[in-house]
C-alpha cells in the first residue's frame, strides 16, 4: 500500500463516520504564545478544547504537519540514530468535541487498523492508564472494558502517568489515554522475547502507532484537576510509522515516504545507504531534516538568528554538518533534494509546489553560509588541538567555538575523537547551563489560574466600528515574568481593542470606571481565540462597568501603515511582476515592514515607481470597501489574495481599496487619503529570494521631510549659503580626499621614521620579542607599522595604543608562529583589554584592533598585556 493511499484511506474512513476533513494548519503558529510550532495534531484545535470557540462540526479528521524540535517535545538529537523519530512528521487524527467518547474512539481505531488496513491482531498491544495516587485518579476501567471486547486481555497493558496521561501543558485540558503499539519483529525474535515486555521500551520494532486521548480534566495552576464541562477525543497516529507497518519494512526510512529522497542523496553523494552505520545516520538526518526545513519555509518561517527561525536554522545546519562530515559534501547539496520532496508530497501539501523556488533558494544560501562557518571553525579547532598540552581539550574553548563562532559542539566532539582527543564535558555543560539559565530567566512566565467572573459570555471584537465601548470584565489572571514583572491579563465581554495579529501590533489605551480611576492597557494579544488585554494593575472594582478607550492616535497611525502595506503589495506586483508574494509584515504605529519574494535588489527607478504607485492611490482617495464573514471560496473568486502562511476559516473578511483586495483581519483607514503620503526608507535582503522594504506614512513622513529640510538648510548655512550646495559639497569632498591622501603619506613617512626607534625598544619576555607602547599614529598607520616590524621577527608580540579624536585605539599583532606555539589569539586579547578603554573589538588571531571611548585606560591596557606572556 503506497503512502498516498494509506493517508487517503484514513481520511475516507473517518469521512464515512461523519467527520469533516480539514486541511493541515500551517506548522508555524501565529497566535499562540505557548508554542513555537505545531507539535501535535491537537494544537490547531486548542481553542475548541478550551471552550473558546465552537467548531462547525463536532467531528473532525485530518493529517497535520508537526514539528518536534523545541520545548517539552524535542526529538532532534535522536533523529538519524534510530529509525522512527523525526523532526517533521504527519499526525493522522480524528477529533470529537463533546460528541462521541471512549467507546467509539476505541472501536473505530480497531476497525480501521485491523479491517481496513488489515493489520494482524496478534501483533498489536494496547495500554490503558493505571491510575495515579498523586492525582487521586483510579485506573481507567472504562477504557479497559471497551478494549477487552476487541482484544485478548493479555494484550491490554497498564501504563503509568508518564506514558498514559496526556497533558496540553502545565495547565489546561488533559486526560488518560490508550496507546496502540505494534510488534513487527520476526517470529524467531517474538519466540525469544514476549512483545509486551518491550512496549514503551524504545525498541525500534515495537513502537506506538496511535494514541487515543480522552480529554476529560482541566489541570489548574496549583496542580489539581477538575472535570471539563464536556468530554473530548483527541487521537494521533504517526503516519510514517503506520507506513512502515503496512509496507512490511523495519524502518520508517525504508518506506516510500523517504526512499525517493534517500536514493537522490545516494546519487548526489556517491554513498550507499545500508553499508556503513555513520553514513546511514547521516543520510537519515539529511532526509528527515530537508522535510522539516522545506515545510517550515513553505509555511512562512525562514531561518534566522532568533526564535522559531533559529530552530529552523539549527535543523538545517545539523543536516549540513552530517553531510559535511560523513557524506564528504563540502558544497551545498541539500537544496537539490527539494525537487524530489515536492514530487512526492506536493499533491497532499500544495504549499510545497507553490513555494518550491523560494525553498531551494533559501536552503542553498543557508548551506553556503554555514559551510563558510565550518571552514573557519575547522581552522580554529586545528589550532586548539596543536596547542593542547594534553589529550583533553578545555570545555570552555569548545563552548567558545560554539557560542562565538557557531561551530557545533557535536562536530567538535566527532573531530576530536577521530584525532584521539576528548574535551571536558562538565566544563562545557556548565557554560551551556549558565547561558540557558540566563535565557530561561529572561523569558520565564508564571501564570495563575483564570478567575472567571461571568460564565458563558461570548466575547466580541467591535473595534472595526468604534474605538470606545462600555465593557464588563469576564475573567482575569495574574502573570509574572522577569522581563515585565507582575501583569494582569484581562478579558472583557466585548472590546474595541485590536489584538496583535496578521503583522499588526495590538492596541493600547485605557479603562475608566465611574469614579474616574484609570487602568492603562499596555498591549493586546490573542491566545486560543481569546482577546487578552495586558495591564499593570487590576481594577479596584472588578465587577464594575468600564469605559474602554483605544489610543486613537496610535491606532490611526497603525491603520495608515496597514493600509499602506496592501497598496505596497499591489505596487510591487505591478512594478516587479506577479511572482511577488508577501512573505511577512510588521505594522507598527511608527513604521511598516514588508517582506516579499523577489530575486534582485530594487533599482532606484523601481523604488521610485513603487512609491509613485502607492502615492497615486493615496491621492486618489480610494474608499475602504469591506466585507465581513463571507465564504472563503467566494472571496477567492472575487480576487482576494490569501497571504503567505496564514490560517483562514470557512468565512473571512476582505479589505478592498480600488483594485487591491486581500483577506485581512486588521484595521484600516476609511479612505486612502487619510494616509497623506508614503515614503520608502530602506530596501534590502532578508534571505535568498526575499527582500524587505521599510516605509513610513502620515506624521512620520512629515517628520522625515521636516528633518531633511532642517538638515538641508544647516548644510547650506555651513557652505556659506552657496547657490549650488550640491556642487559646493562635491568640491569639499574632493578637497578632503586630496588632504587625506597627503596625511596618509605623511603618516607613512612618520611610521617609517619611528620604526627604527621602536625596533630598538623591543625586549625579550619569556622568549618572546615584546613591545607595548602608546604612539601617535592613526589605525591605518599602526597596522602598517605592525606588519613592517612583524616581517623582521618570527616571535613578535606587539600592542600599540593611540588616541585619535578623543577616542582610544588598541592594536595587537602576534607572529603566526607564536599564535600556533603559545595558543595566543590577538582577537581574544583585544576584546579583554578593550574593557580598560570602555570598548571592544576583535579580528584575526594574529592581528586585531579594539576601539573605546576612554583614552585614559590606554596605559592600564598596555600594562595588563604583559600578563599574557607570564
Amino acid at each position: 500500500m503506497k503512502s498516498q493511499d494509506i493517508r487517503q484511506a484514513f481520511l475516507n474512513f473517518f469521512q464515512e463516520k461523519k467527520h469533516s476533513i480539514v486541511p493541515s494548519a500551517p506548522m508555524v503558529l501565529k497566535n499562540d504564545p505557548t508554542l513555537m510550532f505545531v507539535n501535535s495534531g491537537m494544537a490547531p484545535f486548542k481553542e475548541f478544547f478550551l471552550g473558546n470557540a465552537e467548531p462547525k462540526n463536532n467531528r473532525i479528521a485530518d493529517t497535520q504537519k508537526c514539528l518536534r524540535v523545541s520545548g517539552k517535545h524535542n526529538d532532534l538529537e535522536e533523529v538519524g540514530y534510530d529509525t522512527y523519530h523525526h523532526t517533521l512528521f504527519e499526525m493522522l487524527g480524528n477529533w470529537s468535541f463533546g460528541d462521541y467518547f471512549k467507546k467509539e474512539a476505541i472501536a473505530w481505531a480497531w476497525e480501521l487498523l485491523t479491517e481496513v488496513y488489515g493489520i494482524d491482531k496478534d501483533i498489536l498491544y494496547v495500554t490503558v492508564f493505571e491510575g495515579s495516587d498523586d492525582d487521586k485518579l483510579p485506573m481507567d476501567q472504562e477504557a479497559y472494558d471497551f478494549w477487552k471486547e476487541l482484544i485478548s486481555e493479555d494484550r491490554i497493558l497498564m501504563g503509568n502517568k508518564k506514558d498514559n496521561f496526556w497533558e496540553m501543558g502545565d495547565q489546561g485540558p488533559c486526560g488518560p489515554c490508550s496507546e496502540i503499539h505494534v510488534d513487527i519483529r520476526s517470529d524467531e525474535e517474538k519466540a525469544k522475547v514476549d512483545g509486551k515486555s518491550l512496549v514503551n521500551m524504545d525498541h525500534p520494532q515495537v513502537v506506538e502507532i496511535w494514541n487515543l486521548v480522552f480529554m476529560q480534566y482541566n489541570r489548574k495552576a496549583n496542580g489539581s484537576l477538575e472535570n471539563l464541562p464536556a468530554k473530548h477525543i483527541d487521537t494521533g497516529m504517526g503516519f510514517e510509522r503506520l507506513c512502515m507497518v503496512l509496507q512490511g519494512v523495519q524502518s520508517n526510512y525504508d518506506t516510500d515516504v523517504f526512499t525517493p529522497i534517500i536514493r537522490e542523496i545516494e546519487t548526489i553523494t556517491n554513498k550507499d545507504y545500508g553499508t556503513n552505520d555513520k553514513v546511514d545516520i547521516a543520510i537519515r538526518v539529511v532526509s528527515d531534516h530537508v522535510r522539516a526545513v522545506a515545510f517550515s519555509i513553505a509555511d512562512g518561517q525562514l531561518p534566522s538568528n532568533t526564535g522559531a527561525g533559529y530552530v529552523i536554522r539549527r535543523i538545517l545546519r545539523r543536516a549540513v554538518r552530517y553531510g559535511f562530515t560523513f557524506l564528504d559534501k563540502k558544497e551545498p547539496f541539500i537544496y537539490r533534494l527539494v525537487d524530489v520532496l515536492v514530487k512526492k508530497m506536493g499533491k497532499a501539501f500544495p504549499e510545497l509546489k507553490e513555494q518550491k523556488q523560494l525553498i531551494e533558494n533559501v536552503v542553498k544560501e543557508e548551506e553556503s553560509s554555514f559551510l563558510r562557518t565550518l571552514d573557519q571553525g575547522l581552522l580554529l579547532l586545528d589550532r586548539i588541538i596543536s596547542n593542547a598540552k594534553s589529550k583533553e581539550i578545555s570545555g570552555k574553548k569548545v563552548f567558545e567555538l560554539k557560542d562565538t563562532y557557531g561551530f557545533p559542539e557535536d562536530l567538535t566532539d566527532l573531530i576530536l575523537r577521530e584525532k584521539g582527543y576528548t574535551y571536558n564535558h562538565d566544563e562545557f555543560e556548565q557554560k551551556l547551563k549558565e547561558q540557558q539559565e540566563r535565557g530561561k530567566q529572561a523569558s520565564q512566565l508564571k501564570s495563575d489560574d483564570w478567575t472567571v467572573l461571568v460564565e458563558d459570555e461570548e466575547q466580541e471584537f467591535i473595534g472595526y466600528d468604534t474605538t470606545e465601548a462600555n465593557v464588563k470584565l469576564v475573567q482575569y489572571r495574574k502573570v509574572t515574568s522577569k522581563k515585565d514583572g507582575e501583569m494582569y491579563q484581562l478579558v472583557f465581554n466585548l472590546t474595541p481593542f485590536y489584538a496583535e495579529g496578521g503583522g499588526q501590533v495590538g492596541d493600547k489605551g485605557y479603562l475608566e470606571d465611574a469614579s474616574g480611576d484609570i487602568i492603562y492597557i499596555v498591549d493586546t494579544k490573542k491566545e486560543n481565540n481569546v482577546i487578552i488585554h495586558f495591564a499593570k494593575n487590576l481594577p479596584k472594582d472588578i465587577h464594575a462597568t468600564f469605559k474602554a478607550s483605544v489610543d486613537t492616535k496610535q491606532r490611526n497611525r497603525t491603520e495608515c501603515n496597514h493600509t499602506a502595506t496592501h497598496l505596497l503589495h499591489q505596487a510591487l506586483r505591478e512594478v516587479l511582476g506577479t511572482h511577488v508574494e508577501q512573505k511577512g509584515s510588521a505594522v507598527h504605529s511608527k513604521y511598516l515592514r514588508f517582506d516579499f519574494s523577489h530575486f534582485a535588489k530594487l533599482t532606484v527607478e523601481e523604488l521610485r515607481d513603487v512609491e509613485n504607485f502607492v502615492n497615486s492611490r493615496i491621492e486618489g482617495k480610494l474608499p475602504l470597501q469591506e466585507q465581513r464573514n463571507i465564504p472563503m471560496d467566494k472571496a477567492i473568486e472575487e480576487g482576494a489574495m490569501a497571504l503567505f502562511g496564514e490560517k483562514y476559516g470557512d468565512t473571512v473578511r476582505t479589505v478592498r481599496f480600488g483594485q487591491s483586495i486581500e483577506l485581512c483581519g486588521g484595521t484600516h483607514v476609511k479612505n486612502t487619503g487619510d494616509i497623506w503620503h508614503f515614503k520608502i526608507v530602506s530596501e534590502g535582503a532578508v534571505a535568498a529570494g526575499i527582500r524587505r522594504i521599510e516605509a513610513i506614512t502620515n506624521d512620520a513622513v512629515k517628520d522625515f521631510y521636516f528633518e531633511n529640510n532642517r538638515a538641508y538648510f544647516e548644510m547650506k548655512d555651513l557652505l556659506n549659503n552657496a547657490k549650488e550646495p550640491v556642487k559646493a559639497l562635491q568640491n569639499l569632498q574632493e578637497e578632503n580626499s586630496d588632504l587625506k591622501k597627503q596625511i596618509e603619506n605623511l603618516l607613512k613617512e612618520k611610521a617609517k621614521s619611528i620604526k627604527g626607534d621602536l625596533k630598538n625598544e623591543i625586549s625579550e619576555v619569556n622568549g618572546v620579542q615584546f613591545l607595548a607602547k602608546k604612539i601617535d599614529l592613526d589605525a591605518s598607520g599602526i597596522k602598517d607599522l605592525c606588519f613592517e616590524l612583524g616581517s623582521q621577527f618570527d616571535n613578535l608580540f606587539l600592542l600599540f595604543g593611540a588616541e585619535n579624536d578623543g577616542k582610544a585605539i588598541l592594536s595587537c599583532y602576534i607572529s603566526k608562529e607564536l599564535v600556533a606555539s603559545k595558543d595566543l589569539n590577538a582577537g581574544t586579547i583585544v576584546r579583554e583589554l578593550g574593557k580598560y578603554i570602555q570598548g571592544g573589538g576583535g579580528g584575526q588571531p594574529f592581528f586585531a584592533t579594539a576601539g573605546g571611548k576612554n583614552p585614559d585606560g590606554l596605559e592600564h591596557a598596555l600594562q595588563a598585556v604583559k600578563s599574557y606572556l607570564d
